[in-house]
């Protein structure tokens, strides 16, 4: 091999180690600004389940007290209905010819007394269960209510946070798309899962007092002598991260 191509390939290895590094700078600046808003958009979306079960759970305390509603009313209508009857049937008793006649009206008297009976029962135990539904209406509308106050607080201050860091982030994320498109696919694939798989987003670290700057894992001499020539891309023995030199890009601009 040349001394001419031995130096393109040299500069090329050089060249992308410095395009992964620029574009870790970029994205880890983006993770800054996601970091502002902390844990809330999971709060937010927490909090929007909730409320949208709390929801689900009152119209259907709702409408279970609505059918118990109109249970008792039914019954009650039917009691009167029942009471009608009974005093139809006495009437009918003063004029009977014989005693099977009376006792074919009374037997009559007697069911509409059970029915009576009957619907006295399940009107007290719909009773029993509409007092019951009411609390469970009751503490729900509560529940509702003051998660329904949390979720306009914390989306208020989702939005506030949003409307700050949008345009800075929306930048950024082009800068990125931009960045990226002069990344070999094969690399770019490998930065993105090391990103993914680290706590903190950083997958291009400089070797930094002799020690991976991701890990913090000591690199030795000779690895460090490998990193500081650019001719191949090394990554870190312990963690897996991409490793550069630190003079490659002075200002790093990288922070845990």
């Amino acid at each position: 091999m040349s001394a001419k191509i031995k130096e393109k390939i040299d500069a090329s290895v050089e060249g992308k180690l410095k395009a992964l590094y620029e574009l870790q700078l970029i994205d880890s600046k983006v993770d800054r600004l996601r970091t502002i808003r902390g844990e809330l958009p999971l709060e937010v979306n927490d909090l929007e389940d909730t409320v949208a079960g709390l929801e689900t759970r009152l119209k259907n305390a709702s409408d279970e007290v609505e059918d118990l509603t109109k249970q008792i009313a039914d019954k009650k209508q039917a009691i009167k209905e029942f009471h009608a009857n009974i005093k139809k049937y006495e009437a009918q008793q003063s004029k009977v010819r014989n005693n099977r006649e009376f006792d074919a009206i009374t037997k009559e008297i007697e069911f509409q007394k059970l029915e009576i009976e009957l619907a006295e029962k399940r009107i007290k135990e719909a009773q029993h269960g509409l007092t019951l539904k009411d609390g469970i209406l009751e503490k729900s509308k509560h529940e509702f209510e003051d998660r329904n106050k949390d979720l306009k607080i914390k989306k208020s201050e989702l939005d506030e946070i949003i409307s700050e860091t949008e345009k800075e982030e929306k930048d950024l994320l082009e800068q990125s798309e931009k960045a990226s498109k002069g990344i070999e696919d094969r690399l770019l694939n490998a930065y993105r899962r090391i990103r993914s798989n680290t706590r903190n987003g950083l997958a291009v670290v400089p070797v930094d007092r002799d020690a991976c700057g991701g890990c913090f894992n000591k690199i030795p001499p000779q690895r460090q002598l490998d990193i500081r020539t650019n001719k191949k891309i090394i990554v870190c023995e312990h963690c897996g991260r991409i490793l550069v030199d630190g003079m490659l890009i002075p200002d790093t601009g990288i922070s845990q």
